[in-house]
């Protein structure tokens, strides 16, 4: 049987999380982690970066840099406690840090001696050894000679063809997800990948990935950031000023590049609540899925709580900003089949 990962991803709260609570109301889908972000394919120094980094514009001090800060980040997701994103070691396993060192073997050709500038950066360490180094070579007259002191002794040099890099990182990838349970079931990792990596997912991903990408009316975006997520002391990813999040939101967009690959399927937020039924069947159809594997349908994800999440832009109180999103956005808005206006104390 061919166990699926499922990827549920979107655009800074336009609510991929409701695709993660209706996939887990199927037989044999589970969110183990809820809405834990995996975050190690993405991060800055993430495998993506690697990837860039020693395929695009490569040298060997580039290689040497690229390896060690994938390494440094890779650790601190593993052992970090207290890092929301991390604590890999608890989450994931000791078989994450095998992962990471399996692969830094694979793509690291060749040690070398010698050093580079940045190695020569001073520490205070450093600084000390320095005065030491030099303390003894002159009263040795110079007969004694010490290694000059470092911030690390090898350099790494890695120059792989994308065919090495690409098999090396997706065993890496396999590795990591059997991990969390690949291997014995479905698993679904929300925000595994972001809408702007989904153009890399055929070089790294077998057929059992499906990524979902999920969209939503950037009037409510705007709302529920400035308004909802701000009074609950939550981080607001958006300008606040309207024309400057239009600004902001179409460069975002701007920045995404298309892919028409089959692993990729795109839903409006929107749609799983107003267009529930015909959703629910399209997402079935795509996972090969029937009506009677909906097993716990309606209790993760409720679409008729989930639409006090909607509409918010009708509010009066928001109107003159909601117009100016309007009119700068107007490719993104959703065509909603009837108006309602929604209860705040309701929105989540």
């Amino acid at each position: 049987m061919e166990y699926k990962i499922i990827v549920p991803t979107g655009y800074m709260g336009s609510g991929s999380s409701a695709m993660t609570d209706l996939v887990s109301e199927y037989a044999g889908y589970e969110a183990k982690k809820g809405s834990f972000e995996y975050v190690f394919l993405h991060c800055p120094n993430g495998l993506f970066d690697l990837e860039d980094k020693l395929l695009v514009g490569n040298t060997a001090l580039r290689s040497d840099e690229a390896i060690r800060s994938f390494q440094k980040e890779m650790q601190k997701l593993y052992s970090k406690k207290y890092y929301w994103v991390g604590h890999y070691r608890e989450i994931i396993g000791p078989q994450f840090m095998q992962a990471v060192e399996k692969l830094v073997d694979q793509l690291v050709m060749y040690r070398s001696d010698f050093y580079w500038y940045v190695q020569e950066d001073t520490s205070a360490k450093m600084v000390v050894q320095l005065i030491i180094k030099r303390l003894v070579e002159a009263i040795s007259l110079h007969h004694i000679k010490m290694k000059k002191p470092l911030l690390y002794p090898q350099v790494w040099l890695s120059y792989p063809t994308e065919a090495e890099f690409y098999q090396a990182a997706h065993d890496f990838i396999y590795q990591i997800l059997n991990a969390i349970g690949h291997q014995d079931g479905h698993i679904i990792l929300d925000q595994l990948l972001l809408p702007h990596n989904l153009y890399r997912v055929d070089r790294y991903f077998d057929e059992d990935l499906y990524a979902f990408v999920i969209d939503r009316d950037p009037r409510d975006v705007f709302i529920i950031n400035k308004y909802i997520w701000t009074a609950q002391n939550a981080v607001v990813p958006y300008e606040t000023d309207p024309l400057r999040f239009c600004e902001q939101y179409k460069r975002i967009r701007a920045s995404e590049k298309k892919t028409d690959s089959a692993k990729v399927h795109r839903f409006h937020f929107e749609d799983l609540i107003y267009d529930y039924e015909k959703s629910v069947e399209r997402l079935e159809k795509i996972l090969g899925l029937t009506e009677a594997d909906h097993i716990r349908p309606r209790t993760s994800f409720k679409p008729e709580i989930s639409i006090n999440n909607t509409q918010l832009f009708l509010n009066p109180k928001y109107q003159a900003e909601a117009q100016i999103i309007e009119r700068e956005l107007k490719e993104y808005l959703y065509p909603f089949p009837f108006a309602r206006q929604s209860d705040e104390k309701q929105v989540f």
